[in-house]
């Protein structure tokens, strides 16, 4: 066989080989999706922040998933964990005149500016229609700030602090963090304020951790975004071996060619549409 023919027959044999069963999924559509939500109890429902496809498609297959019978607690990376009371005390309230009671329950959880709520109102209306726990999750962006300037002692006690071994964390994670934060801050982070926010970052991802805990034994879906679903520098760092084997993390991943090194960093990941977005790099200044 001739060298052209060899290359041909590989390429065709590499055309015709099965995908691996890992490879980002294509059939991104609400009853792929609800059929991986279904496997374990527990769900890091990754996402990215604006894009608008992905919310309709998560919110479809959580109502099939509902209209199956699951009855699954709804955690939101969107609320901040001071503001449960809030929430729990505004669905038991007649909302004013006017205002639909997922409007009341989300004004009065005063959520941090930049969220979209047009986005993440539905999930909160099917929290609701089915009588869900609505569980807010996240670290405070006033909390977040703390740990980045003062360390983890300025939110998590000694306790906390000794149990996740946070004084000692791997610095291959720490690194992969700052690695994350700068990617998404186009790679124009001064090299010195890395450290801080990848701080902050590690302590979002134990407060969701810490957060959902509680509901694994009914079943919990986090929405949350892709980095904190990530398994191999995210939210199941935290997690002990056992609670691991309950959880799948899903990556919702734009576009149609994901980086390499995608592959350990969720159960399972798809390919959707990209949201058309001005460029987020434009206003950022660059390094100096």
């Amino acid at each position: 066989m001739t060298g052209s023919a060899a290359t041909l027959a590989a390429l065709f044999a590499a055309l015709a080989a099965p995908a691996p069963a890992n490879a980002p999924r294509a059939d991104f559509t609400e009853q792929a999706l609800a059929q991986e939500i279904a496997r374990r109890p527990v769900v890091l429902l990754g996402e990215v922040h604006d894009n608008a496809a992905q919310h309709a498609t998560r919110a479809a297959a959580l109502r099939r998933l509902l209209a199956g019978g699951a009855r699954p607690a709804i955690a939101f990376e969107q609320f901040d964990r001071e503001r449960q009371a809030d929430i729990d005390r505004a669905r038991r309230e007649a909302p004013p005149p006017g205002r639909t009671l997922a409007g009341h329950v989300i004004e009065q959880a005063r959520p941090a500016r930049g969220w979209n709520w047009a986005l993440y109102r539905p999930f909160v209306e099917l929290a609701l229609e089915y009588d869900l726990p609505i569980v807010a999750a996240n670290l405070s962006r006033a909390d977040a700030m703390r740990v980045a300037n003062q360390g983890f002692a300025a939110v998590f006690d000694e306790a906390t602090r000794a149990r996740f071994a946070l004084d000692e964390l791997p610095p291959a994670l720490l690194a992969a963090h700052e690695r994350a934060v700068d990617d998404g801050h186009c790679n124009r982070m001064p090299a010195d304020a890395l450290p801080a926010m990848a701080r902050a970052q590690v302590a979002r991802d134990l407060a969701l951790a810490q957060a959902i805990r509680p509901y694994f034994a009914r079943g919990v879906v986090l929405l949350t975004g892709n980095g904190h679903a990530r398994n191999d520098i995210g939210i199941p760092f935290f997690l002990g071996a056992a609670e691991r084997e309950q959880v799948t993390a899903i990556g919702l991943l734009e576009g149609t060619a994901p980086d390499g090194d995608w592959a350990p960093r969720f159960d399972v990941a798809f390919i959707t549409p990209v949201q058309e977005r001005e460029d987020p790099c434009a206003t950022l200044p660059h390094k100096r």
